[in-house]
């Protein structure tokens, strides 16, 4: 991720002042702990004083509300994209699964930020989008098994709701694994092993 200091971030009009800000979050969240990321931090990162920071947002949570929209734009819009026109459901499957894996090793930060909104014990805005992604990547991961079945490719008796989440909860291994051994990297050489056990366990025997 290009990084945000910039000596002209101060003169950008107020949507890339936000655009700007969301990537210095999701760079600083790549850091160190979102939840101990500062405003002060965040303003120092973009080369701005906090004053000139709020003039944007009116709390830190409006920010993480955009950055929580953002993630959910563009994760979402990389699995449309490495999905559409592939005809085989479970190609799509692992279509979807890698371009999930490479936008976590190009944006570490993403899942720190998830994981942690996710924990609030409040529900905010941010809060509320985390699971509204959550929801929306089900839906298409979903449809795929769903697909899957039709055709032949996955085994009909598989539970289609256990399958989604095991898929989820195979990236979010790779993830605390990568966490673990301070490499994001490590999502990306992990990923093909661990999809072809997914694979093994949900494809229609012949």
């Amino acid at each position: 991720m290009e990084k945000t200091r910039t000596p002209t971030t101060r003169h950008l009009p107020a949507d890339e002042r936000r655009a700007v800000t969301v990537r210095a979050v999701v760079e600083l969240a790549a850091e160190q702990n979102p939840s101990e990321l500062t405003t002060a931090a965040i303003a120092s990162r973009m080369s701005l004083t906090q004053g000139a920071l709020f003039r944007h947002y009116r709390t830190k949570d409006e920010i993480w509300e955009d950055v929580i929209g953002w993630v959910a734009e563009q994760l979402l819009a990389r699995v449309d994209e490495a999905t559409r026109g592939v005809a085989s459901p479970l190609a799509a499957l692992e279509a979807a699964f890698a371009a999930h894996v490479e936008f976590v090793v190009l944006h570490p930060g993403v899942p720190r930020m998830l994981f942690s909104e996710l924990q609030r014990a409040e529900d905010t805005a941010a809060k509320r989008k985390a699971r509204a992604l959550m929801a929306q990547y089900g839906e298409r991961l979903t449809a795929l098994v769903e697909a899957g079945k039709a055709r032949g490719e996955i085994a009909a008796e598989v539970d289609t709701a256990a399958a989604v989440t095991q898929l989820v909860g195979t990236i979010q291994g790779l993830v605390i694994q990568s966490l673990l051994a301070g490499d994001p990297g490590r999502i990306r050489s992990g990923a093909p092993a661990a999809f072809a056990l997914y694979r093994r366990g949900i494809r229609r025997s012949r």
